[in-house]
């Protein structure tokens, strides 16, 4: 197998034990058919050599990755959905495939799987994921990537030729199964599960493993230490997605506590949609009636969850060092966003309170006016150092508007950051990328429609482009 130096395998999970995982098996498919491949990430990870039938033994068929997991492990887990508690959950579509290192940090990395096959946690469900669901996670992980948000990776598509059933797309429909990357698949529903059975035991089994292999500057604390300064690295990190999320216009759609995991980095992607403006009420799912997770909420949904971690936790830190912590989340998430809003405006810091200032001004602005949300942050990217720019663009007449004025004198106080790249190709368009969902349709239609996959091709090729010039650097 023509793996590079960089291939580093791990089989660390194993080392739980059997309460946190069943082995299983994937599903055999009547066809395996390539449809994309992450050969930036694979070069990351040292599989960037795979021939392309090598590349399908392993992320088709899942024979095991050499020196990696012997077996897949389906995790449990249990988890709130819609804020009610399920008890049936864990991996019911999907399994742990393998475990390596990251080649640029040393990082753990998981491979996981969506449409693989059924668990013992498929409940009543079929196992599988259709083509348009794994197309839509390739075009929300590599624009929320792009947009400098931190999220798992979309590895592989492979078509499996199976005709799926389905009440929200037109059926029957095609079948695939994806690979992500991501820096751990272990969830706030991995320790609720344990809390649920009374295993402090395990809790705290758990705790060493997620403190060793990702919090390592945590691994030698007392066990009471630990878990209070494990739910603060946690709730720092969730506070940096939550802000990513609004700083980005994005909407995930299903924030419950199975899908937030301990790393803090954004996954597992089914209704999601991007905001074309700055609307509070604005929801991705059909099912979301009640708007609980819609986008100007999604900041009191995250927040919600780390309760409930906090809660599988009191037995070590204790109620006021973990409320203390729960406490501490919304002005974290305040910074965090002030500081993402000045990295997607390629924006010096001007002090606290000129930051602050901007935040609010901008958007304020945003808000009143309901201007476009990419088009705007495309247009002022560099601050007053594109105030001719933007006076070009298709949203000019929004920034005459009197809701402008004080957006305009906080940009004033701001320097462009250096790396704006302003005479990026990107930035001499007239319109940024954008990924609203009637893009996403027209992306699907012809692949549908005649197997044509030149339009998803296209809009990887310009996020590409887009990413190269935020420059962000990969998380």
């Amino acid at each position: 197998m023509p793996v590079t130096a960089a291939y580093r395998p791990e089989t660390l999970h194993e080392s739980l034990g059997d309460p946190f995982f069943d082995h299983v098996e994937a599903a055999r498919f009547p066809r395996t058919i390539l449809r994309y491949r992450n050969q930036r990430w694979a070069a990351r990870v040292g599989l960037e050599g795979l021939t392309g039938e090598e590349w399908i033994a392993h992320f088709g068929r899942f024979e095991p990755l050499p020196g990696s997991l012997p077996q897949p492990l389906a995790l449990r887990y249990h988890g709130h959905q819609f804020r009610v508690y399920n008890a049936d959950l864990g991996d019911g579509r999907g399994f742990l495939f393998a475990q390596l290192r990251d080649a640029a940090d040393g990082r753990l990395l998981d491979l996981g799987t969506k449409g693989s096959g059924q668990t013992p946690w498929s409940r009543r469900g079929d196992g599988r994921l259709t083509l348009k669901g794994g197309m839509r996670e390739i075009l929300a992980t590599e624009m929320l990537e792009a947009l400098g948000v931190d999220t798992s990776k979309t590895f592989s598509l492979v078509e499996t030729g199976e005709a799926l059933q389905r009440g929200d797309e037109p059926s029957p429909t095609r079948s695939s199964v994806l690979v992500r990357l991501s820096h751990s698949h272990i969830r706030i529903g991995t320790f609720q599960r344990l809390a649920f059975h009374d295993d402090k035991a395990a809790i705290d089994r758990l705790l060493d493993y997620v403190c060793s292999h990702y919090f390592p500057a945590l691994a030698a604390l007392p066990a009471e230490a630990k878990a209070r300064a494990f739910l603060e690295a946690v709730c720092a990190r969730v506070a940096k997605l939550g802000a990513g999320y609004m700083s980005a216009g994005f909407v995930h759609g299903v924030l419950n506590s199975d899908n937030i995991n301990v790393t803090g980095e954004s996954f597992d992607y089914g209704p999601w949609r991007f905001a074309p403006v700055y609307d509070a009420l604005f929801t991705a799912a059909y099912f979301d009636e009640s708007g609980l997770y819609s986008f100007g909420r999604q900041p009191s949904a995250l927040h919600w969850n780390l309760a409930r971690l906090a809660e599988c936790l009191l037995h070590l830190t204790g109620l006021e060092a973990a409320q203390k912590t729960l406490d501490s989340f919304a002005g974290a998430i305040q910074r965090e966003f002030r500081a993402a809003l000045l990295r997607r405006l390629a924006l010096a810091s001007a002090g606290e309170e000129a930051d602050a200032r901007l935040s609010k001004a901008f958007t304020d602005f945003l808000i009143a006016t309901r201007a476009p949300f990419e088009q705007t942050f495309f247009d002022w990217r560099g601050g007053m150092a594109s105030a001719g720019r933007a006076q070009k663009s298709p949203a000019a007449a929004f920034y005459d508007k009197p809701e402008f004025e004080p957006a305009r004198t906080a940009l004033a106080e701001h320097e462009s950051a250096a790396e704006a790249r302003l005479d990026h190709p990107y930035f001499q368009r007239r319109t940024p990328c954008t990924m609203l969902i009637d893009e996403v349709e027209a992306i699907w239609a012809p692949i549908a429609e005649k197997d044509d996959w030149s339009a998803l091709e296209a809009k990887i090729a310009e996020i590409a482009e887009m990413r190269e010039a935020y420059g962000f650097a990969a998380a």
